[in-house]
């Protein structure tokens, strides 16, 4: 007698519908509001900002610095930027080559300095 095959029955799966519970809407959190923080890789330094540096002349020790804020002879300044950082008093500025006694905002001038300075620089009035 030959042997018994036995017979494969194939049963349907029967689909399960899935519910998903909606879950409730959290709540947001009371946060209180932060303190003011320094921007990143800049810290806050004291003075005001009076303007930045432009261009620099190394064989005369004069810079061009772009004003943000009026500027006199006989102020105390300090330039600050990546390799810089000093502190002078304003000795002489020229504006279109004629010296001048005192500067406006948004102009340009030339700036005798002590130090060499670089583009980008920036001048705080101390």
């Amino acid at each position: 007698m030959p042997p018994k095959k036995n017979k494969v029955v194939k049963k349907k799966a029967l689909k399960r519908k899935v519910v998903k519970k909606k879950a409730a809407p959290k709540k947001a959190a009371k946060r209180k509001p932060a303190a003011k923080k320094a921007v990143a890789g800049k810290p806050r330094e004291k003075g005001k900002v009076i303007g930045l540096i432009t261009h620099y002349f190394p064989k005369v020790n004069a810079g061009v610095l772009k004003l943000k804020a009026p500027l006199a002879v006989g102020a105390t300044i300090r330039i600050k930027g990546h390799t810089t950082d000093f502190t002078q008093n304003i000795t002489s500025m020229e504006l279109d080559h004629v010296v001048i006694s005192s500067a406006k905002k948004g102009q340009e001038i030339g700036l005798l300095v002590d130090s060499r300075v670089r583009q980008h620089d920036v001048v705080y009035k101390v």
